[in-house]
């Protein structure tokens, strides 16, 4: 089938296209022009006047959602997570584990890595999102900023440990979250990234120095800003301090209003801007679904009026991309061209997986969405098939 779809512009990942024509056949991105370009009366055509197109999310902090957490790693639990996603503008995600006892990750990643090599697996006949790789969140974090991740599995960073880890997930890590001042961890992150996994610095108590010393050991980005990370000080700005004024240094954000106040978020765009910010969602298996008690890789977390607490503490949240994104519009003032690059260029490009997603090119899976100028989303094409937003 041959569809051609029409908007006022076209933001690709790189810059923006005014009154595109895109032609999607089988599945795939055939040709991006202008639309004073023939088109073909046969073609399905799809027609958004007043929108703006653009690739697919793509969310490299993601625990769950639709009551399934992804550390089940099952064809089932992926399947429905991946069908939710598929509604809210989402198509691609680094499926993201917790502390837990290490047999119970090595599962978790054996899993995880045979439904990555083999999509098939996941059997859908309708549009739904697919893990493209694992972000590897902990064990090897800060006691004294470890926020919910359980205290009894956090583990000193161990180069033999980290490989078995690797192994169990055939490959598949492409993130992890590291704090930078534990004994070993500047050896971790130098040695993770040879073996071609992104470090991001996070869940920590780290002083400046001890930060700079993790990025000139390789480290690339830096796990939701503010959130479990040392307080800034004027004398002593700690990992916040260096992760807002590091220019080559990527950045995560939760932008739920919640994780993050707005002002905080402004402070945080002036400091990253476009090319370095990333928002994420850090959503668990609560999203999606109505308030009560869900898991978080294998403990209870509370959830209510859009809060995701456990023992006392924020334990990920039920944002959704598509939420975070009118929300950081709605924060900054950014415009939309700008805010979409968070959320789709920039994430690529950190976990080098630009060839794959983040950006709309001719021969790519055709995986867009259709936003308003405010972010918000109208419309998800997957698989050829237009989906309403949720």
């Amino acid at each position: 089938m041959r569809t051609l779809l029409t908007a006022a512009k076209l933001w690709d990942g790189v810059g923006l296209l005014d009154h595109p024509i895109v032609e999607i056949e089988d599945g795939c991105i055939r040709s991006i022009g202008n639309r004073e370009a023939a088109e073909d009366s046969e073609s399905q055509h799809l027609e958004f006047p007043d929108a703006l197109l653009a690739p697919a999310f793509f969310d490299v902090h993601f625990h769950g959602a639709a009551g399934h957490d992804l550390m089940e790693a099952t064809p089932e639990a992926l399947y429905a997570i991946g069908r939710f996603l598929a509604t809210r503008g989402t198509a691609s995600y680094l499926a993201t584990t917790v502390t837990a006892p290490l047999d119970s990750i090595f599962k978790s990643l054996a899993g995880l890595a045979r439904l990555i090599s083999n999509p098939e697996l996941i059997e859908s006949k309708e549009p739904c999102a697919r893990p493209i790789g694992i972000h590897l969140e902990g064990p090897f974090l800060s006691h004294a900023k470890r926020g919910v991740q359980p205290a009894e599995h956090l583990l000193a960073p161990d180069i033999a440990i980290f490989d078995r880890l690797f192994e169990a997930a055939e490959g598949h890590i492409r993130l992890m979250t590291l704090a930078p001042e534990l004994s070993g961890a500047v050896e971790l992150a130098a040695h993770a990234t040879a073996r071609g996994v992104r470090v991001s610095l996070g869940h920590s108590d780290a002083t400046a120095n001890e930060t700079r010393a993790a990025i000139a050991a390789g480290a690339t980005s830096a796990t939701h800003t503010f959130n479990a990370m040392r307080a800034f000080d004027h004398r002593e700005p700690g990992i916040l301090g260096t992760v807002l004024t590091n220019e080559s240094l990527y950045a995560e954000l939760i932008c739920d209003g919640i994780h993050v106040s707005p002002d905080a978020v402004k402070l945080w765009w002036l400091a990253k801007g476009q090319h370095r910010g990333i928002l994420v969602s850090d959503a668990m298996s609560a999203t999606g679904m109505p308030d009560g008690e869900y898991q978080l890789g294998g403990f209870p977390v509370q959830v209510e009026n859009g809060r995701a607490m456990a023992r006392g503490v924020l334990a990920g949240s039920v944002l959704t991309l598509d939420r975070a994104l009118s929300n950081f519009i709605e924060f900054t003032g950014a415009p939309v061209d700008q805010a979409l690059a968070l959320l789709t260029a920039n994430p690529a490009e950190m976990t080098g997986l630009s060839d794959q997603v983040g950006t709309l090119q001719v021969g790519q899976p055709a995986n867009l969405v259709v936003v308003n100028p405010a972010g918000k989303l109208i419309a998800t094409l997957m698989d050829q098939q237009l989906i309403g937003a949720a």
